[in-house]
């Protein structure tokens, strides 16, 4: 299998997994304990939020939950609650994870006000409708960091700064960007961010949620007051000592991404535009994430070439793969101002540190193939004929 749908999640790297067994089997002591087992998994707790720190240069806490969904439902609901005295307003954008969206409707349900923005067609956050958008009442900014589907990474930086220079919190969902691309969280100006262990090598079931200090959230789950008071429930210590390990290994392989991973993802997108034609790239052309080939095939659908690929050993994906049951168009090719038509010939191919040339030419040779195979049975044919 040429697994190239790492946006989905990645493998679990054999250094992390090493790492995890012990604290599955000998070290198996609750970190809230207070003899020495309980000890050494609090310890490892600590080692893990200090990788993780350290990987994006956060100063703040470490707060460890379930997962990105879990992370971005505190964040959002966590500092809406703290601040329902000052203000109820969010803004965010129109092409989020359904982890942001959905619980922006909860609280719009809860009688909040939820600005979400439009994009361009390059899935870029418009800022002037930011600045204008921010008024009195507005508490939070939450915009992901690069989108899931498309890999289009927002200017950050930029949002940071216009939500502060209004005494603005700035949340980002960071999950597809971490371990990727370089993320410092001081230099950016980020008051909460996003991150998920299975998106960087590391096990599923395992996210974070790194605070500022001095920004106040409540917790969303009550219990016993672990985590700092945050979040409430008995540490996943095997799970967040491999996410701590995915950290600090994704610190030294990120220059992966940059160089090979880039390389191969730009000879693939370079052969299929010249070899397959109507096909076009999705996205910012350079503001995107060095793993990401987002394309649409004119004349064919998308779930007909994830099926049709896959019978020949090549996973990947028409877009987020936490969408799927749901059986929608994509929210966020949509909010692009794509055609029913370009959105249903979508297709997301997101390659890892694992992947090799090999691989990215066999994948050519391949998705060419089953295109023109298609588009033979396609209602498009004579519209879009092979030798046109």
């Amino acid at each position: 299998m040429i697994y190239l749908d790492n946006a989905a999640t990645t493998p679990l790297l054999d250094e992390v997994l090493d790492e995890m067994l012990p604290y599955m089997k000998e070290n198996y002591g609750n970190p809230s304990s207070i003899h020495k087992l309980g000890r050494q998994a609090n310890n490892a707790l600590d080692l893990a939020r200090n990788r993780i720190s350290k990987l994006i240069n956060a100063q703040g806490k470490v707060v460890f939950t379930s997962g990105a969904t879990e992370a971005n439902n505190l964040a959002l609901k966590g500092l809406a609650y703290a601040m329902r005295n000052k203000g109820n307003h969010i803004i965010t954008g129109s092409v989020e994870h359904e982890a942001v969206i959905e619980p922006c409707r909860e609280l719009e349900r809860g009688g909040f006000k939820i600005t979400y923005l439009a994009v361009d067609r390059n899935c870029v956050v418009d800022l002037n409708a930011l600045e204008r958008s921010i008024d009195e009442k507005t508490i939070l900014v939450s915009i992901m960091f690069a989108n899931n589907e498309v890999g289009t990474i927002q200017p950050v930086k930029e949002i940071a700064e216009i939500a502060h220079k209004h005494g603005v919190a700035f949340h980002t969902d960071a999950v597809q960007a971490v371990g990727k691309i370089p993320v410092d969280v001081k230099e950016i100006g980020i008051d909460m961010i996003t991150l998920s262990a299975h998106k960087m090598y590391g096990p599923k079931g395992i996210g974070a949620l790194c605070i500022n200090n001095g920004l106040k959230i409540e917790p969303i789950m009550h219990g016993g007051g672990q985590e700092n008071e945050i979040r409430s429930g008995t540490q996943n210590v095997a799970g967040i000592v491999g996410m701590g390990k995915a950290a600090e290994i994704a610190m030294q392989k990120i220059d992966m991404y940059s160089n090979n991973v880039k390389n191969l993802r730009d000879s693939l997108v370079t052969s299929v535009l010249k070899n397959i034609q109507h096909s076009k790239l999705n996205g910012h052309p350079t503001q995107r994430l060095p793993n990401n080939a987002h394309f649409t095939f004119l004349g064919i659908n998308g779930e007909d070439l994830i099926i049709k690929l896959d019978e020949t050993g090549i996973a990947a994906s028409t877009g987020s793969a936490c969408s799927v049951q749901k059986q929608k168009a994509s929210h966020v090719l949509k909010a692009m101002g794509f055609s029913h038509e370009e959105i249903t010939g979508s297709l997301r191919l997101t390659l890892g540190i694992q992947n090799t040339k090999q691989e990215i030419e066999q994948t050519i040779a391949n998705l060419n193939k089953v295109v023109h195979e298609l588009r033979e049975f396609s209602p498009y044919k004579f519209k879009y004929a092979l030798n046109q």
